[in-house]
Parts: C-alpha cells; structure tokens; sequence
C-alpha cells in the first residue's frame, strides 16, 4: 500500500515537520553530488555503525544518520509518510514537543537496531526510524482518520489509519522475524522500524498537548 494523502485537516502550519523535510532533501543533494568515493567515506564518517556506537560511545551519529539516505527510492518513501502524517501529529503535540518526539524515537530505533546486531560494521542511515514513530503516533492519535492509499493493479481505497499503519507494522515484524540471523551486506532495518513504530505508539501520550481539542473524529 502507499499513502497518497489524508482526509485529516490540520490547524497550524507543520514548521518542524517542514524543517525536517528540508533537511533531509537538502542533505541527501550534497550527497547526491559528491563523488562515490566521497559519498561513501560521508555515510561511513555520519552513519550509525552499531559497532562503533557499542565500542566508542558515537552516539552523536544516531541523530546525524537520520537524515542521511542510501538512493533517492529510500528518501522519497519516507518523507511521504512523513509529509502526508507529520504534519497532524506535529499539531496534535505542538512543534517544540514533536521536534523532541521526533529525535527520541529516532533515537530509540536506531538503538533497536543495534541490539539486534552489535557487532555489525555496516552504517545505519534514513530517517525511517523516527518515521516510524510518527506513523505509530497517528495511529493512536487518529485511528479513524482516512487515508488514500494505492495499490497495485491501480486500486485506489480511502482506509482507516488503523489498518493502513497497523498492516504496515504487521508487515515490519514480519520481515524482521525473516531477517533474524541473515548474514546480509546491508538492507533494510526492520528492527528500527519496528522499534520506533512501539516507542511513538508509548510515548504519544506523554508528548500531546494537554489541552484537548476536538476534530471530526473525536480524536483531540
């Protein structure tokens, strides 16, 4: 399935979602110009190694490798999950407490990750871990707002965001639970999907603002 758009209105303009946005486009272009060697000593010098992170501490590269990309496949899929449901869980916490949101599971990922491999040499990049905190904010937060999704065949359906994220989480810890003990040269980080999806759907409640307001669905 991919989310084309929400039937789920907003208040405020999303600053931090945008700034977010931003910063990844405008990151991954100077990677995108760099020669391939320069580009590969870039993602080893900002990515998130579980090794070096284990063995030295380097957890300054968690955040930097958050908004760092391996193509422009990776970066296109999530920041279209990031701009079609950031901007509502942004509004639903206010800006100050979702740039904060945003960092911890992003945070909370990548250490998922790296538990599930710390001796791997191999860098941690995207910002797909603290999207996926997002993704399991606006589930908790808007489980009956709709969403537009695609797919394939040229099917297009407006569906609850209850089952287009929680089909999509079903689907990371399937791939997670195939991947456990595969011996790969790189890939996908289920775990911190996995990982930052649990820490959004935990930590939304601490992270809303306190004044309750109510939209179509009842939600705040």
């Amino acid at each position: 399935m991919i989310p084309l758009r929400d039937d789920n209105p907003r208040e405020h303009f999303p600053f931090v979602n945008s700034l977010f946005i931003a910063l990844n486009i405008a990151i991954f272009l100077h990677q995108f110009f760099l020669t391939p060697e320069d580009a590969h000593a870039f993602i080893e010098k900002y990515g998130a190694v579980p090794q070096a992170i284990i063995a030295r501490g380097a957890y300054l590269n968690i955040f930097t490798s958050m908004f760092l990309h391996g193509g422009v496949m990776h970066l296109l899929s999530n920041l279209l999950y990031l701009f079609i449901l950031g901007d509502n869980v942004e509004n639903l916490m206010g800006s100050v407490r979702y740039f904060f949101f945003y960092a911890l599971c992003g945070f909370g990922a990548a250490f998922a990750h790296i538990l599930s491999d710390t001796t791997s040499a191999i860098p941690m990049v995207g910002a797909s871990g603290a999207i996926s905190g997002v993704l399991g904010a606006y589930m908790i937060g808007f489980p009956r707002a709709r969403v537009l999704v695609f797919f394939p065949l040229f099917f297009i359906f407006r569906v609850p965001a209850l089952i287009v994220l929680g089909v999509w989480f079903v689907n990371q810890v399937a791939e997670g639970i195939v991947a456990l003990g595969v011996n790969v040269s790189g890939g996908i980080a289920w775990f911190a999907h996995i990982g930052g999806f649990l820490l959004g759907v935990i930590l939304v409640k601490f992270f809303e603002k306190k004044r309750k307001r109510r939209n179509a669905w009842g939600e705040y």
